[in-house]
């Protein structure tokens, strides 16, 4: 590679980092072709991008980003690494977990999710129990609309009238 194909390929690996805040290395070596191929087809699916890079290109390209600290991956940075990213911040991590029902890799080496890292292939259960933005506005939402529905509830077996609401939710048992 000459110098100007590295300076390339770390501003792209910079360009790829500074768009997500979910960054996973894996280890994806000794898959066949077609394990690969199966793989990466399952990323696709999951709208994860997946990329086997250079350890030396991506630190560089780590470091060169200010806003988040990666300084705690560049120990595992060694042997082949697969650079997977995604929006959401489970997604790689139920990926690797699916994928390796039937085979022994990917290996997770370490993961960089909204600011916390986790290193080593122990991790992956936590990860996979990180819940995603859309999860946790559902959740919200049921929250929210508990209440509600409990107040009109007793809104209409108590006849519509303020009489019927305080009758209808001193019945309640508290």
């Amino acid at each position: 590679m000459t110098r100007e194909e590295k300076n390339q390929a770390i501003d792209e690996l910079q360009d790829m980092l500074k768009d997500t805040n979910v960054v996973y290395l894996a280890d994806a070596s000794s898959l066949n072709s077609a394990d690969t191929t199966k793989l990466r087809g399952e990323c696709f699916k999951a709208d994860v991008t997946i990329r086997v890079v250079k350890n030396t290109l991506l630190r560089i390209a780590m470091e060169r980003i200010e806003e988040r600290n990666y300084g705690e991956l560049f120990d595992v940075l060694n042997g082949q690494t697969a650079l997977m990213t995604s929006t959401v911040g489970n997604a790689p991590a139920k990926l690797i977990e699916d994928f390796r029902k039937t085979r022994e890799r990917p290996i997770l080496k370490g993961a960089y999710v909204e600011e916390a890292v986790y290193i080593g292939d122990d991790q992956l259960k936590a990860l996979t129990a990180i819940k995603s933005k859309e999860e946790l506005l559902g959740e919200l939402i049921g929250l929210l609309q508990s209440p509600m529905s409990n107040v009109l509830g007793a809104l209409q077996s108590g006849g519509n009238t303020i009489s019927g609401l305080v009758k209808a939710l001193g019945e309640r048992e508290v």
